[in-house]
């Protein structure tokens, strides 16, 4: 008989049932019923495990003693230091590990990827309870205690330093709570981290607890510290843990390294010359990286001098992008057409009657031939975010350099005038913000009230780098005062010259501008 039945539980303090427990003799292993437990010894509850299921496909497999094994580069030596237990099935391979917590909780592995825990709390460091708060300079934080075994492994003959690692990749506020005395007793926090997004989330948290004390290790081409272990790449890993840099999140700069950083590689100013020469002189062109608000009464001709802009950028071969609200897209286009051709094109029947078609045509393809130009339009019930996210995919998406679009009170939605101010000052707002950090011109036009300043909203202006206000004699006898419209640089941040800049003639016959140069 191999198996002896109805026996009382070993366990009689958690279990004890009198007749649940049964013991097979030939493979030494004992099971009760009742609590599910399974025995090494027949009559004592010695080494008590749970059924780690059946790893070998035998019903009962034989539970044995754990043992610390070397595995993935990880010496035995500190497998037997961490207490990470390793329990092998009938072919001698390892079929589970256990690494034990500070509380005796444990997270379980059983071979290859299935993970479940036994008494876990979430609120301790795995690794915690092997050097009191204090006993060393540094402390080095991982996501997986795999990644604690391994930098142990690497820096551990340089002295002294703890190795911990975090439960999980979303720690609780339990454990920042229950672990801060202890992490704060050290003079160095070194971060150990994936660089994703879990891995930077887990960086900005504990430099928020301690922000002046909390570094991070470049992982460069491997994407943990287990792989360098097992590249052999324990030098570099030592290296980069030992010379690793005060981190601060994106949107802080602090250290020497980011101030260089930031000098070296932002570029210098960058700019289109618009081609007016008394303008130029005074902004260099449109640049990149700045919001310029081109400013008028209605029925000044600010839409020309867009205009008049855009086929700029399209003689300089720049790529960019415009949007203009009061017209529509075939006038847009037929605009440009005009300043290429030296004629007015901008209507089908003009065209029709002048017999041109197909220098239009022609035209047309001459403008777009190298994709440089984008025309765009938002959809009735687009919002500011929508507004924003088009920009955005055109700047890094189609690599736009500038975004052209008029006017900027169209392009917000208000029921009354209060919500159109609080939605142009929004977007005002998040246009000088977006074109600094995409690097990206961003050109508008904004009418003006009777004071001259933008109309519903004077955040527009205070929000812009460059504001160049028109004016223009509409109602002057004389035909070349009464099309000219003149220039005048009144907010210069780039360059800080201000004042007069040039003047440009509407040729009435070609529907089209051109600088004056003292006419």
């Amino acid at each position: 008989m191999t198996e002896i039945t109805r026996l009382p539980c070993p366990d009689t303090e958690g279990c004890g049932s009198s007749d649940a427990y049964c013991w097979n003799t030939e493979k030494q292993v004992g099971h009760c019923k009742s609590c599910d437990d399974w025995f090494s010894d027949q009559y004592e509850p010695i080494k008590k495990r749970r059924d780690p299921m059946a790893f070998d496909n035998t019903p009962h497999p034989e539970l044995v003693d754990y043992e610390y094994v070397a595995s993935r580069g990880i010496s035995e030596r500190t497998m037997e230091f961490f207490d990470v237990r390793s329990y092998k099935g009938g072919n001698g391979d390892v079929i589970k590990q256990e690494y034990v917590y500070p509380s005796g909780a444990k997270k379980i592995r059983v071979m290859p990827k299935s993970f479940s825990s036994e008494g876990l709390r979430q609120d301790e460091l795995f690794g915690m309870n092997l050097w009191p708060a204090g006993s060393g300079r540094i402390v080095t934080i991982t996501e997986g205690e795999v990644d604690a075994l391994s930098v142990h492994e690497m820096i551990s003959h340089r002295g002294t330093n703890p190795v911990v690692s975090l439960p999980s990749a979303t720690p609780s506020k339990r454990l920042w709570e229950n672990c801060k005395p202890w992490l704060d007793s050290f003079e160095k926090i070194v971060l150990s981290v994936d660089s994703d997004n879990s891995g930077n989330a887990i960086a900005s948290k504990i430099f928020n607890m301690f922000p002046n004390k909390t570094y991070r290790v470049p992982h460069d081409k491997y994407k943990d510290a287990n792989e360098f272990l097992q590249d052999n790449a324990t030098k570099d890993f030592f290296n980069a843990w030992w010379n690793a840099r005060k981190y601060t999140p994106e949107n802080i700069l602090n250290t020497p390294d980011q101030f260089l950083e930031l000098f070296r590689d932002s570029p210098q100013h960058q700019y289109v010359p618009t081609g007016i020469e008394a303008l130029d002189d005074k902004i260099l062109g449109l640049m990149q990286g700045h919001f310029t608000v081109i400013k008028a009464p209605t029925g000044i001709g600010k839409t020309e001098v867009m205009r008049y802009l855009e086929f700029n950028m399209l003689q300089k071969k720049v790529p960019f992008a415009s949007w203009h609200l009061e017209e529509t897209k075939l006038r847009s286009l037929l605009g440009l057409v005009s300043y290429d051709l030296g004629m007015n094109v901008t209507r089908r029947d003009l065209i029709s009657e002048m017999g041109v078609v197909d220098k239009v045509e022609d035209s047309i393809r001459k403008i777009t031939q190298e994709e440089l130009f984008y025309q765009f339009y938002m959809p009735d019930g687009s919002t500011t975010d929508d507004f924003i996210e088009q920009i955005r995919y055109l700047r890094e998406g189609c690599d736009c350099k500038y975004i052209f679009f008029e006017p900027i009170q169209d392009a917000v939605v208000g029921n009354t005038e209060a919500g159109k101010e609080e939605a142009l000052a929004d977007l005002s707002i998040r246009l000088s913000k977006l074109s600094a950090e995409l690097n990206v011109g961003i050109v508008t036009i904004a009418h003006t009230n009777d004071h001259g300043d933008p109309k519903y909203c004077k955040m527009i202006g205070q929000r812009a780098s460059v504001i160049i206000d028109l004016s223009r004699e509409k109602e002057s006898d004389d035909t070349v005062e009464r099309n000219t419209t003149t220039l005048r640089v009144e907010k210069n941040r780039p360059c800080s010259e201000e004042g007069y800049a040039g003047s440009l003639f509407f040729d009435t016959q070609t529907f089209v501008l051109e600088e004056t140069h003292g006419r």
